[in-house]
């Protein structure tokens, strides 16, 4: 991939550059400002350089319809404050406020669009609808930058379409995150554990499928892990199951075993009567669930195991929950696994989404990781092998 460096000089010129400032909400409130921070760095090179930068981002799903509650006007100001100097927000996506803001730019300005999702064009299938919007979008810049790695995986108007109307490269956080995914793919330290969470299996089934023949361990927990218990032949209670996918799981154990390869699957749960934060929280075996409870976390001794396999690993990635890590009675499973990653003498890896989201709630500092990947999606289809759009488009 070409890099900001390729581009050449660019002072005064405009920088079309998009940014992932997906952020979680709580009214105007932002809740965890990780991805806005992870965009400092390329941002802050562009201004130094000169640029005049115009941002490209999405919130939310607005399906294609201007929306209040979902406009980037609290990234702005947030990103206003980090960066030291006003980012001035459009009032719409391409319209005359859009125009009039960019071209009100001076030499180290920075400029943000309303959230590209308000265009229909953005996320159409249809090439030539995205096509007509990218033309838009590319009479904002000279050149572009891809630095929002969390939406490389879609082929949409801001990431894919616009890289192929003008001069384009990889920013430094699209950089970083492809260098920390080719040393988990390409020649992975020994022993390379993954650990998976989350609610579905079937968000997981071709991460899964593939990393069986890469990683010497895998670690299972989140409510993916209900239906590997019931694929042991285990009761699960009102635990979450994926009845559909029991078959497939069972190959993957066997595949597994076949391949001297080791799948870890707690030895117990933390059950419920109900999905309540204030639930009574109860240790059951893992083989031992009660017809009327649900699991909603590992266990204290399955936190021990885990913990004891990855901090033995010199590579490890995790992507998942171990719980409901948003409450404290179901929490401890997710903080003993990013306890025990960040121990790991290698590259520790928190893969984006919802885990990243859990250490910074659970009060670990950023820097206690080797990498906190900005994209979850986007690292799953990476090491699932596919091809991302986002990225190939960049390609020399």
């Amino acid at each position: 991939m070409k890099s900001i460096d390729d581009l050449g000089d660019l002072r005064g010129k405009r920088v079309l550059i998009r940014c992932d400032l997906n952020v979680p909400l709580d009214g105007d409130r932002i809740t965890d400002d990780g991805r806005i921070r992870a965009s400092l760095p390329t941002l802050n090179r562009l201004r130094e350089a000169g640029a005049k930068i115009v941002i490209m981002a999405h919130l939310g799903r607005p399906k294609g319809e201007a929306n209040p509650k979902y406009s980037l006007a609290p990234a702005a100001a947030r990103l206003s404050e980090l960066l030291g100097v006003e980012v001035r927000l459009a009032g719409d996506v391409v319209g005359d406020s859009a125009q009039e803001t960019v071209a009100g730019l001076a030499d180290g300005d920075v400029a943000m669009l309303e959230n590209v999702r308000y265009e229909p064009g953005e996320e159409s299938k249809d090439e030539a609808e995205r096509g007509a919007l990218a033309d838009r979008y590319a009479a904002f810049g000279d050149v572009f930058v891809s630095d929002g790695f969390g939406v490389v995986h879609r082929k949409q108007a801001s990431v894919y379409d616009v890289a192929s109307r003008l001069p384009s490269a990889a920013g430094l956080l699209v950089q970083a995150e492809v260098e920390v995914l080719q040393q988990l793919t390409e020649a992975p330290k020994k022993p390379y554990v993954v650990v998976l969470g989350g609610a579905k299996v079937s968000d997981k089934l071709a991460v899964i499928a593939n990393l069986i023949k890469t990683a010497d361990t895998l670690v299972i927990g989140g409510g993916m892990v209900f239906t590997f218990l019931a694929a042991q032949g285990h009761g699960v209670g009102k635990s979450l199951l994926e009845e559909d996918q029991i078959e497939t799981v069972k190959g993957y154990l066997d595949q597994a075993a076949a391949g001297g390869k080791q799948i870890v699957l707690p030895s117990d749960i933390v059950v419920a009567p109900e999905f309540k934060a204030d639930a009574p929280p109860t240790v059951v075996p893992a083989d031992q669930i009660p017809a009327d409870q649900l699991g909603l976390d590992i266990g204290p001794d399955a936190q021990t195991v885990f913990g004891a396999v990855i901090s033995k690993g010199r590579t490890v990635f995790w992507n998942g929950p171990m719980g409901v890590a948003e409450w404290e009675n179901f929490a401890g499973g997710t903080r003993a696994v990013a306890q025990a990653l960040t121990e790991v003498d290698g590259l520790s890896v928190v893969g984006g989404g919802d885990s990243a989201a859990a250490v910074r709630d659970l009060g670990f500092a950023d820097d206690a990781f080797g990498h906190i990947s900005t994209g979850g999606g986007a690292s799953l289809e990476y090491l699932e092998g596919k091809t991302l759009p986002g990225l190939s488009v960049l390609e020399d």
